[in-house]
């Protein structure tokens, strides 16, 4: 029964989902290739907020201060509630979502397929960009719990935010091409978080793990993580608005956000992805050359 249940679950997410993104007054392409173009043709029906043209991200994503693998202690979350800028800031989040209609994320899904940004051609500058928070999850090799800090730190890192099916054909043409050309490198990996906050479904995920598994490459197992880890307070640090579509982030050695894509990905955006893969690449490649004893 959970087994039907979950097909179910998922057969009607997909197909939910398809109904709102495709509209009348548009023709898309919802399976991203490697081109990663979502092609749009207005009509005469199409709104002006649908013919706007998506700026470039903004700002720097990420959070201020340098995450730990450390889970905190009962005196630094008293601290945290202590802190008044901080209550202050949960609060207005608080507010802002519960203000939100159910059918928000679905219903903006209309718009740009809910892309809401144009990733950038070049990095975030190092000493502007913000650090990827810690997140905590179960890999798929040996079930065990791991840390996104301990995993990327001295590594270049592409890490990608799943929550639907749909999310999964997203990271995929942005990360196909990036991954087939640095996966071989000893520096690069590429992390893929299964995120489910809701419990049910992240019970009836974890259910499942094996048959996850057999869906993703085996030298990928290591590095795939099922979570259910509460990311309503950092979800806006990332530019996560959306929890139908998918997340990309290039994470530096430092644990720095370099780059990041969401939704459907354009041409421009995958090769900007791979550019500046290799770009860091090199970078660390020449400071541990440096660092070697001769």
């Amino acid at each position: 029964m959970l087994v039907r249940a979950l097909a179910h679950a998922r057969w009607q997410e997909t197909t939910t989902l398809r109904t709102f993104i495709q509209h009348p007054g548009y023709t898309r392409n919802l399976t991203s290739g490697t081109d990663g173009s979502a092609e749009k043709r207005p009509s005469a029906k199409a709104t002006p907020d649908e013919l706007a043209v998506l700026p470039f991200l903004q700002h720097p994503l990420g959070v201020k201060e340098k995450p730990s693998p450390v889970l905190k202690t009962w005196a630094d979350t008293r601290e945290e509630l202590m802190n008044q800028e901080t209550r202050l800031a949960q609060r207005e989040h608080l507010v802002k979502e519960a203000t939100k209609g159910y059918f928000t994320d679905l219903n903006a899904t209309r718009r740009h397929g809910g892309k809401t940004w144009i990733a950038p051609n070049v990095m975030i500058r190092e000493d502007k960009a913000l650090y990827f928070p810690n997140i905590v999850g179960s890999s798929l090799d040996t079930k065990s719990k791991k840390h996104t800090t301990s995993m990327c730190e001295g590594r270049i890192s592409v890490i990608s935010m799943l929550s639907t099916r749909m999310s999964e054909i997203h990271v995929n043409g942005f990360t196909t091409p990036t991954n087939e050309r640095y996966l071989s490198n000893p520096l690069y990996q590429y992390v893929q978080i299964n995120l489910q906050e809701n419990l049910l479904k992240s019970f009836l995920v974890s259910l499942f793990l094996s048959s996850i598994a057999k869906s993703v490459p085996k030298e990928l197992h290591s590095t795939y993580l099922v979570s259910s880890q509460n990311m309503e307070f950092v979800r806006e640090h990332l530019g996560m608005v959306n929890k139908h579509i998918g997340y990309v982030y290039l994470v530096d050695d430092n644990l720095k956000v370099r780059w990041a894509g969401c939704a459907d990905a354009k041409v421009e955006e995958t090769n900007a992805l791979e550019q500046c893969t290799g770009v860091l690449l090199s970078r660390l490649n020449k400071k541990r050359s440096a660092k070697a004893p001769r």
